[in-house]
């Protein structure tokens, strides 16, 4: 089983470019997952933003809405996971599927590569929603609790700055 890095914060707190660049460390075949599915003029503005941002760090690029766990990786890659989060939403409302099936996933992949770095959103209150927006939330806290128990390291970010809640850069070794 390879390494697992959680790097979590609220949106636009700088959790994406701060993974970005820990992976760039990684020397080999680095794999960037993307699991947003554009459904706004924002979205695709952020999916422009992530691709600017890693243009040159040499990650080759998978667009997969769930199914990671079957992502075509090589053994020994180092892999980042963008994100969690979106992951979930799309088998949540998609597929009918939880965090439970998410986790699986994510272990799966976790399992045929090196460094698994995993992005998710956190800080999300449940109850300022109802209905299933409130649920998917409650299963989001869920994921992000069982990742940062597995994880080696997990760093929280806000504001660009990173606070390592678990392991450290070390990780990467």
């Amino acid at each position: 089983m390879g390494k697992l890095i959680v790097v979590s914060g609220p949106n636009e707190s700088g959790k994406s470019a701060f993974a970005e660049s820990l992976m760039s460390r990684i020397p080999g075949r680095r794999y960037y997952i993307a699991t947003m599915v554009p459904q706004t003029e924002e979205n695709y503005r952020r999916i422009e933003k992530h691709r600017l941002q890693r243009a040159d760090l040499g990650f080759t690029t998978l667009e997969l809405a769930h199914g990671i766990d079957r992502a075509p990786v090589e053994a020994e890659s180092a892999v980042l996971l963008e994100d969690a989060s979106n992951l979930l939403a799309n088998l949540f409302f998609e597929t009918r599927g939880d965090e439970k099936t998410a986790l699986a996933e994510i272990r799966e992949l976790q399992n045929r590569c090196r460094v698994l770095t995993v992005v998710t959103i956190s800080g999300l209150r449940a109850e300022q929603y109802t209905g299933e927006t409130a649920e998917y939330i409650r299963g989001l806290d869920a994921l992000n609790a069982a990742l940062f128990r597995q994880a080696d390291a997990a760093a929280e970010l806000r504001d660009g700055v990173a606070c390592w809640r678990k392991g450290g850069v070390d990780a990467l070794a």
